[in-house]
């Protein structure tokens, strides 16, 4: 990454008709002059409501205006919200992520602001009663309304929301008793605020590589910017071992504020991470703020607004928290690393990992990057000394699971089937021995490809270029990249042959009609994005198979990463190559870190765990790696073949997506942006070229790959190529640095 260095308004104050700017979170060019209306005093970084055609928008006073408009048509600021200013850093922290990733400092703005409603006082609460006496228009009775009356019968006044939620009634039953005065309105008083977490609790008793470890990360707490990576094999303890720098950083007094130090920690399945709650609860005695896309529009409120006043101690998000308006940040955790969910792929296209780098440099703060299997960007630069590491190498009083290739050319699962003769006979085995099992197919449904059995025909998105899956539990054919969906037809929409249609390849809905078949005894339960969905699916799964209410899990990568389940011994991973297929050049090493994953999941505590690994190529390289659990050897052969080939993390790769529902003129534009392409000694343009989804969404694709040496500053690179062409409003061009996708 590049240093980039932005100048920060920090105590400047701005009177009555002086000149500001004021950023806006829209994908415009910069920020806007406006004039500080009479009788008004502004700040850098506070929330602003101005003008701008006939509407008025919510943006951040940026610091003092550019003088390019004149005078006479200045638009005055309408006023001043009653919210916390953005802090300098984070402002400073918009400006590098546009410029680095080339876009617009206003798009990467709304990140930091995507709760307006956040940025006004709140209302106040209200809430209903029973009436004192019945109304003579009471409604007739029904179960609805009784449960609505049973529920309202201890006095406590609730919102209707919550009355509607806890009743299990539709909002149509409690509107229809407020409008017949069965329920009255009242004030509700605001709830109370959730306790802090107590850094003084003492934690697990540590081994003495985890306290060693413990004692370097708390070390670096306070001493400004550093980075350091907790390197340990699944089980190792790492999760407590930065627990103990959460509770340094959470003692650390605040000169300038009286709220006390912030944590953010940072996971890749947040909404799934429900074991990491529990654990962070057990360990402080409270539950840490969360922010990810599935809660809801109120908790985002009170989040965002506890985050900016700094009530906040811990906050453990998706990547997206790493935007949120911390006043006091005093450390950064990022948990699994090594994960690709970290990169954002649409709009700004960034990596959180990186970017937590970025954000705890600019505020002169310590980042903790950890992971059982480091991203090989990651490993250079900790071999380099740009990052420090600790290591914990083996299980915490555990021993590792053994790995064990099931050749599936030799041991081939029965006719329409999809486990072989070895892995059903271990499953068996396990399940008689009271213990628990694993079965992970990374693949949604039930099939990936529906196809017609007398025609060929292959039932593909009408928007991309992909098949639909077929998903038998819901009824449906669905396109995981854009979401359309319709049901699955009874006959070939081409030919029109009845019941022709044929399931082709496995997912986990397919998987477990074989599970069920073969072991119809067993409590088996799938575990991917489309099963656990709703507030409190996770934890109920996880305590579900903590309480051995489960034998056998049969998931996607959601369930891969940081559970701990003790009776879980036998992990079977159905489709070893997978990961594999395609030309991306990161397949290998997401591979070995995925299966890793999963294999880390067997024999976490007293029982031993096995891992049986299908495949069809049992000589791999990445297969015999994890084998002998020999990670170095992979990482080395990894890093060897990309340096012969320059390619990241010692060269540097950038893409230009152009798109546009216009065929033709996509084509155009691509023709123009080749032809002022730039090529020198150090940098060469790959492309155009259809991009594997050729079509999404609905709109046609091309892409350009940018190839450069280490040294070269890429950004600046695609700005000055991109300015040099005018694109139609009908082309999108989205550029993303660093990419980790290249569909």
């Amino acid at each position: 990454m590049k240093n980039h260095t932005f100048v920060a308004e920090e105590q400047l104050l701005f009177r009555s008709s002086d000149r500001v700017a004021v950023l806006l979170p829209l994908p415009l060019a910069g920020a806007y002059d406006y004039r500080v209306a009479d009788g008004m005093a502004l700040q850098a970084g506070d929330f602003v409501e101005v003008p701008l055609a006939a509407r008025t928008l919510t943006g951040v006073v940026w610091g003092p205006g550019s003088g390019g408009v004149a005078e006479a048509k200045l638009k005055a600021v309408r006023r001043r919200l009653d919210a916390p200013p953005l802090p300098a850093v984070s402002r400073r922290f918009v400006d590098w992520v546009a410029a680095y990733t080339v876009s617009a400092p206003g798009a990467v703005l709304r990140m930091t602001m995507p709760v307006p409603d956040a940025l006004r006082p709140a209302a106040p609460a209200v809430g209903y009663v029973l009436g004192e006496t019945p109304p003579a228009t009471a409604p007739k009775a029904t179960p609805a309304r009784a449960r609505v009356l049973a529920l309202l019968a201890d006095g406590r006044p609730r919102p209707a929301a919550e009355i509607a939620r806890e009743a299990a009634v539709s909002a149509a039953v409690v509107r229809g008793l407020i409008a017949a005065g069965a329920l009255v309105k009242c004030a509700v008083s605001a709830p109370e605020p959730p306790p802090a977490p107590d850094w003084r609790r003492p934690g697990l008793t540590l081994s003495e590589g985890q306290r060693t470890a413990a004692a370097r990360l708390q070390s670096a707490i306070g001493a400004g910017f550093s980075v350091t990576l907790v390197d340990g094999a699944p089980g190792s303890g790492k999760t407590e071992v930065y627990f103990e720098a959460i509770a340094r950083a959470l003692a650390q007094p605040q000169a300038d504020s009286a709220a006390g130090a912030q944590v953010l920690v940072l996971l890749p399945e947040i909404a799934l991470g429900a074991q990491w709650l529990m654990r962070f609860a057990a360990r402080f005695g409270a539950m840490p703020y969360v922010w990810h896309s599935e809660i809801g529009a109120a908790e985002r409120k009170r989040t965002y607004r506890a985050v900016a006043e700094g009530r906040a101690r811990v906050i453990v998000g998706a990547r997206s928290a790493l935007f949120l308006p911390y006043p006091n940040l005093a450390l950064i955790v990022v948990d699994e690393e090594h994960e690709a969910s970290f990169k954002q792929e649409d709009g700004v296209t960034y990596h959180a990992r990186d970017m937590a780098v970025v954000r705890a440099r600019l505020g002169q703060i310590p980042v903790v990057l950890v992971s059982a299997t480091p991203s090989l960007e990651t490993v250079v630069n900790v071999g380099s000394g740009r990052y420090g590491a600790v290591a914990l190498p083996s299980r915490h009083a555990v021993a590792p699971p053994e790995i064990e290739l099931v050749d599936l050319r030799r041991d081939v699962p029965p006719k329409g089937g999809f486990l072989a003769p070895t892995v059903r006979h271990r499953v068996a085995v396990t399940l008689q021995a009271g213990c628990q099992v694993l079965l992970f197919l990374n693949r949604r449904g039930y099939a990936p490809l529906t196809l017609c059995s007398a025609c060929g025909h292959r039932l593909c998105c009408p928007h991309c270029t992909a098949w639909l899956v077929q998903h038998r539990l819901a009824g449906r054919l669905q396109c995981h990249h854009c979401g359309h969906a319709e049901p699955i037809p009874p006959a070939c929409p081409v030919c029109g042959r009845a019941d022709s249609l044929v399931a082709c390849g496995p997912g986990v809905e397919r998987l477990s009609d074989e599970v069920a078949a073969l072991f119809p005894a067993a409590r088996t339960v799938l575990a991917t994005s489309d099963t656990l969905t709703g507030p409190g699916a996770a934890a109920a799964l996880v305590t579900a198979i903590e309480a051995h209410a489960v034998d056998i899990i049969i998931g996607t990568q959601i369930i891969a990463k940081g559970y701990h389940f003790p009776l879980l011994t036998l992990v079977g991973v159905v489709d070893g190559d997978l990961g594999l297929a395609g030309g991306d050049l990161r397949a290998a090493e997401r591979t070995f870190q995925l299966l890793s994953q999963v294999a880390g999941r067997a024999g976490r505590a007293e029982r031993p765990g096995q891992v049986l690994l299908q495949t069809y190529m049992p000589e791999h390289p990445v297969m015999r790696a994890l084998q002998a659990s020999d990670r170095e050897r992979f990482l080395a052969a990894e890093a060897a073949s990309r340096r012969e080939t320059l390619m990241p993390p010692f060269g540097r790769l950038a893409a230009v997506i152009v798109s546009s529902a216009d065929e033709a003129a996509l084509e155009a534009a691509c023709r123009h942006l080749a032809q002022s392409a730039p090529h020198t000694a150090d940098a060469r343009v790959l492309g155009p070229a259809p991009a594997p989804l050729a079509l999404l969404r609905g709109r046609h694709r091309r892409r350009f790959l940018v190839h450069t040496g280490i040294t070269v500053r890429v950004a600046r690179l695609m700005r000055d190529w991109l300015a040099a062409v005018r694109m139609p409003s009908s082309v999108r061009v989205q550029v993303d640095i660093d990419p980790m996708s290249f569909l």
